[in-house]
């Protein structure tokens, strides 16, 4: 556990923060994101919970956990601080893992690890997880449907998904002759994030290349994935004005 000494000086350091921590008498983190965006942690959170409170109630304590791009760690604390057995965060960037490292040092949770790894990286024989956390990430890859993949063979119950969405496109394809059509399920927009990954924007995914799914994208890839269900999850009062708005979605998808 971190000693009062010098904590003050190391979160400093290890600053700008992404998300607010509250410490306790080591102090606490403040984020760098604008007073009305700060927010969206919160809907975040409060979705989250309602999702595992409701699924896992009455065995909290025998989950596994693993939070897929998980930054600073602030869900991956908030699942270790409901009593999980076991949390695991991964995420591609040293720096971010870091703080989480610090936060969970200070709050002296045991039950919450830390390892750097790309999720499209993924072995094949990783044990599978009760719960995944994969929140504000998807709408950052270059490869979605590759990681939904990858999510799907280590979620052993529900996998909550956070992603901005793009509007819904639906139509017929030619599909190798006038008369041959498919039908599309959503769309895939692709997003140029060139300027924010070059200069190393830690908000960015692990290429310049962004895909964001439309609703329907996202449950056609879910359930291709191998999930049997989704189920998009219901702002609570006072949501995130985008999650109001339906541009970011919380999604449940159970095995």
């Amino acid at each position: 556990m971190i000693k009062s000494a010098g904590a003050q000086q190391r979160l400093k350091e290890l600053g700008p923060w992404f998300y607010d921590f509250d410490l306790g008498e080591l102090g606490h983190t403040t984020s760098e994101l604008p007073d009305d965006v700060r927010p969206i942690h919160q809907t975040r959170l409060a979705m989250v919970e309602r999702v595992v409170d409701e699924h896992f109630r009455g065995r909290i304590q025998q989950v596994r956990c693993i939070d897929i791009g998980c930054h600073e760690g602030f869900y991956a604390v908030a699942m270790a601080r409901k009593g999980m057995r076991e949390v695991r965060g991964i995420d591609v960037r040293a720096a971010s893992l870091n703080k989480a490292r610090f936060v969970a040092d200070a709050l002296a949770l045991p039950n919450v690890t830390y390892e750097e790894r790309n999720v499209e990286e993924m072995p094949a024989d990783t044990e599978p997880f009760d719960l995944c956390l994969f929140l504000g990430v998807l709408y950052h890859l270059e490869n979605p449907i590759r990681s939904l993949r990858a999510i799907s063979r280590i979620t052993r119950e529900v996998c909550i998904v956070e992603t901005q969405v793009v509007d819904e496109v639906e139509g017929v394809a030619e599909w190798g002759a006038r008369a041959w059509t498919r039908p599309y399920h959503g769309v895939l927009a692709l997003i140029d994030e060139s300027g924010e990954f070059y200069n190393q924007n830690s908000e960015t995914g692990a290429s310049p290349i962004a895909t964001c799914p439309s609703p329907k994208a996202l449950d056609f890839m879910l359930r291709q994935a191998g999930f049997r269900r989704t189920e998009i999850v219901e702002p609570p009062a006072g949501a995130y004005e985008q999650h109001r708005r339906g541009k970011r979605v919380v999604c449940a998808a159970y095995k």
